[in-house]
Formats: C-alpha cells, structure tokens, sequence
C-alpha cells in the first residue's frame, strides 16, 4: 500500500505509541478489577492510576471520573433530569442544548422531547449568551449542554461565561469536551462546568473508551444508564474495559505533556494550509474563521464544488479527509452545524473538514495543497461543461 496522506483528526486520531503500548499490556492482565485477589488488585490498580491521568488532563480529582464506552455514552450519562447537587434532589426540569451540538447531545439523553430547547448561534458558529440567558429566565430549573469546541468549524465556544449564567440561574452546565482535549488547555473548575465529557480516540487513545467527569463529589447522577453492580462508583455497572482504560490513560498522559508543544505545531500548520487556500482559491469561504478555532481543524467550502466528489477525489490521491462529522459522513443533507449559522444550503453542501494532528507535517499540508488546486481546476472545468449541456 502506497503511503497515505491522514488529515481527519477529528474524526479520530492515530493510536499513539505510549497508548498502544499500554493497551497491549493490559491485554495480559487476567483479574478482574473487582476481585479482591492480587490479579484483581493488580487490574483495580491499572484502572485507578490511568483514571488519574484522565483527571489531571482536565483538571479534575480522580475520584470524580466515570468511565464509558465513548463519549456517546459519556453524553447520555450526563443528560439527565435526576442530578443530586450537595444532596438537592430538585431535579432538571428542562434541558438546553446549543444548536451545534453533537448529535449525542442533540437526542437529549432522558429528557423528554417537549424538556428541550435549542439555543442558536451567531453567523461565526458562537452560541448565543443572550438567548441563553432568556431562556434560563423563564424560570425553570435547566441543566445545559454546550460542547467546549465544535467538532466540524473547531470553533471555540464561551463556556466559563456561559457556566456564570447557568449557575446565576440556578443551573447545571455539562461541557462537551470530546474534540478540546488535547489540543487547547482545559480546566474543570476555571470552564465551571458541572459535568465533562471526553473520549479517548479523539486524543490518540483506543476506540471505545470515554470518560465522565464531575466538578467534585457533591454532585451525583441519580439514574445512571447502565445498573447492575457496583462499577464506577455504581454509576456505570459492567466490568471495566481495563486495556482500554490503560491506553485511555496513557494518551492522556501524553496529550498533557506534549500539550503546548502539539498545540504551537498544529496552529502554524493550519495558518499554512489556510494562507494557500486563500492564495490559491481567493473565493473559498473558511467557517468560524473570524472566531476562536482549535488549532488543528478548518472547514472550507467553494461555490459550485460539491463535499462529496471532492472527499472521493481526495481519497483516490490517497489523502483522507471528511465532509463534517464522522457520525453524519454519508448523509447528503447539509450540515447541521452551518445550517445552525446560517449558511446557504448550496455553499454548506461543499464544505470539507480538514482536522490536522501532533505528527502532521508541512509536506502533507502542501500535498493537501497541490491536489487542492488540481481538483479546484478540473472540477470547475467540468461543472462549466455541465452547464453548458
């Protein structure tokens, strides 16, 4: 197989090494964590010391870290009206997600349909503080979901100001963090938020593991998903994926150390790649450009070119990338997310993401480049000639 261009980060990452590696040693382990044995204490021991890496990514005390089966799970866990906050069984009476949401997120968890509302976003994929604020006004008792960085723009969004309404009105905040980690700092208590979720694959770990995680103990999810024993505190029943978990932590690990470092290469990556765009197609439209983005991810779009035939195309060059969200590849309706800012169908039916990672390289991003203009040319060539049949 010829070597590959991979630029869908978002969608997931390569394994990393330190992750592979402790995947693999987790494999040999035999206990089960709940046995008292030493084979069971030597897998309790493995699950505890990866759940304090997972913990120190975002800040938070081990202690208050569940883990899942991905960030999907991680999500619906927390989306519930039966949260205990200091023992304040009250519970939510309505659920408030942005518009952008993962589509997780968007399915509400165990709120019913009438519970929830949807809270827009301006035209550079920023949610709207405003109609945040007056639809906590209302006087209900919400819990409200909004993810820290959009997984299709990689747009930034205001959670520590959104928790400070949230929390003035009596509210609980969960933060989608699944596409933030590792990639822009993240504290816990300096975002405000309640609850968090991440999911290792986005950040270099194994596929099927995530995490959620709690500010601190006094918050309790009174109806967890999955019941049965006492796992994860008895808020998640099920025998650990104990490899998982220990590949989940050593990503973790690793995506903090290296943090500053990946996040300076992936920004003066993506600054390459836009400025060629620009150069190359000056009429290209770059989504959420004038906000706040992670450093790894751009979503362009070009009139008259459409998402599909230029993934494909791309593909065939060996260079992967995407048309928006992994979970929605496939679907020929426009993006929800730029519908959300208001994009015109015709232009959002165009736009593919290209998600950039620690290990890419200048000559990838060139490559990226050059394929970019043959495809721009022969493809425009082609749509002309469609027209003039």
């Amino acid at each position: 197989m010829t070597d590959r261009t991979y630029l869908d980060w978002n969608a997931t990452a390569p394994l990393r090494e330190s992750a592979r590696e402790a995947v693999i040693a987790g494999l040999a382990l035999v206990g089960n964590p709940s046995s008292v044995h030493r084979e069971g204490r030597a897998a309790r021991q493995v699950i505890e010391q990866a759940r304090a890496e997972v913990a120190a990514l975002v800040g938070a005390d081990q202690r208050n870290v569940v883990f899942t089966s991905g960030g999907t799970e991680a999500n619906a866990l927390a989306l519930s009206p039966a949260i205990e906050v200091a023992g304040d069984k009250a519970p939510c009476d309505r659920l408030l997600v942005s518009a952008i949401e993962h589509p997780s997120v968007l399915a509400g968890g165990r709120f019913a349909r009438p519970a929830i509302a949807s809270i827009g976003v301006d035209p550079d994929g920023v949610v709207d503080l405003d109609a945040l604020e007056r639809e906590l006004a209302k006087g209900q008792r919400a819990l409200v979901s909004l993810m820290l960085a959009n997984n299709e723009t990689g747009v930034v969004q205001p959670a520590a100001a959104a928790a400070e309404i949230v929390h003035r009105h009596g509210g609980l905040l969960h933060v989608d963090a699944v596409q933030a980690a590792g990639r822009i700092p993240i504290d816990i208590k300096a975002l405000g938020a309640d609850l968090l979720t991440l999911s290792a694959h986005k950040l270099g770990g194994p596929k099927g593991v995530g995490a959620l995680i709690r500010r601190d103990e006094a918050i309790h999810i009174a109806d967890p998903l999955i019941r049965g024993g006492g796992q994860e505190r008895g808020s998640r029943a099920g025998t650990e994926n104990v490899s998982g978990i220990m590949g989940f932590g050593a990503a973790a690990a690793a995506a903090r150390a290296g943090l500053a470092a990946e996040r300076s290469h992936m920004l003066a990556l993506r600054e390459r790649l836009e400025t060629g765009l620009r150069a190359l197609t000056p009429d290209a439209v770059i989504f959420g450009a004038k906000s706040e983005r992670l450093p790894n991810t751009t979503l362009v779009a070009l009139r008259g070119l459409k998402a599909e035939t230029l993934v494909i195309a791309f593909d065939l060059e060996g260079v992967a990338l995407s048309s928006g969200a992994a979970c929605s590849s496939g679907k020929v309706a426009p993006s929800h997310v730029l519908a959300a800012m208001g994009v015109e169908p015709a232009l959002a039916r165009g736009a593919i993401r290209v998600s950039l990672g620690p290990t890419t390289t200048s000559a990838e991003v060139d490559c990226f480049l050059e394929i970019w203009r043959k495809l721009v040319e022969t493809l425009s060539v082609s749509e002309k000639r469609g027209l003039a049949a």
